[in-house]
């Protein structure tokens, strides 16, 4: 077994317009990369960070890539060291699961160098630890999809209860990071508490058309079912110009969209490489217009989830 490993762990959309906390997908990039190195001595050390513009602690306590590693080995009662260099190759606080990505990268190497003696799925509990230091909540919809590649529905969370589903062959993404800051704990607390009967039926149904869509590979029932009568209305004055942004993507091509995660990064659906730029080209111009920078991430899904790459 090796004594050291790299490994990179890919950025998620969760949500999925209508799927909120139940539904998000990996993309191919960005993502964190983790180098991770066996050592004599027990416990964890974060040697480096980088890219993180120090905002990140070194704490192994305080940190998602370490402290989902922490209570892995304290559960499994193991006693080996390891030291951690942390990448960040994505922008903090985007909506694009970038502490997921870090506990998942680090969960996935540490089992590596152990000979995998555990399943994505074992692992999975450890890396929603990692959520609950960042957010407060072990949720699953950014670490899972990281975890396992691809969409992911998470059907239950007592008992926890995960399922892959298809990846149609032809789908591709297309994310928009505006320069602003949405806080989790705001867009959380501009959920409403209640939701008309009504308005539950149209997500029900939206949410049961976007993963039959994705099962049959039918775009265009994606693009129909992409639609989010609950959450989005609220999150979305909190991203000025995100209706805008949205429309001059599906305009331009695109099936649909919506706020990845709490935001503020705005993700689109498209099937087909092209579009997905056009896309992004035309949610660009919306928020230069309003003197908003951006970065702009065409990809393919994910289908994989974390991959040794050094």
């Amino acid at each position: 077994m090796p004594e050291s490993i790299k490994v990179f762990a890919p950025a998620t959309v969760a949500n999925v317009s209508c799927g909120y906390d139940v539904l998000g997908f990996a993309v191919a990039h960005p993502g964190d990369e983790v180098i991770v190195h066996k050592k004599a001595a027990k416990g964890i050390t974060i040697r480096k960070i980088t890219g993180d513009e120090g905002r990140l602690s070194l704490d192994p306590a305080k940190n998602t890539v370490s402290f989902s590693i922490l209570k892995f080995l304290e559960h499994y009662r193991l006693d080996t060291g390891f030291e951690i260099t942390l990448h960040k190759k994505m922008p903090l606080g985007s909506g694009l699961g970038s502490s997921a990505a870090s506990s998942v990268a680090g969960l996935f190497a540490v089992n590596e160098l152990l000979g995998s003696p555990f399943s994505k799925m074992e692992l999975l509990p450890f890396a929603m630890e990692g959520e609950r230091l960042a957010c407060g909540t072990a949720h699953a919809d950014n670490v899972a999809p990281a975890l396992f590649g691809g969409f992911v529905l998470i059907r239950s969370y007592d008992p926890l209860d995960v399922i892959k589903i298809n990846t149609p062959s032809k789908l591709f993404c297309t994310i928009i990071h505006p320069q602003i800051e949405v806080e989790t704990k705001d867009a959380r607390s501009i959920l409403p508490r209640q939701v008309l009967l009504k308005d539950a039926i149209v997500q029900w149904g939206n949410v049961a058309g976007l993963v039959a869509g994705l099962m049959s590979d039918n775009y265009e029932l994606i693009g129909r079912s992409m639609r989010d009568v609950i959450v989005e209305p609220r999150r979305a004055m909190l991203i000025p110009g995100f209706e805008k942004a949205k429309q001059a993507a599906l305009d331009a091509g695109a099936l649909g969209g919506g706020i990845s995660g709490s935001g503020p990064s705005v993700f689109t659906l498209s099937k087909d490489e092209h579009t997905a730029k056009e896309a992004g080209k035309a949610m660009l111009k919306v928020f230069k217009q309003l003197n908003i920078a951006g970065e702009i991430y065409v990809s393919g899904i994910n289908k994989a989830g974390p991959q040794v790459v050094g």
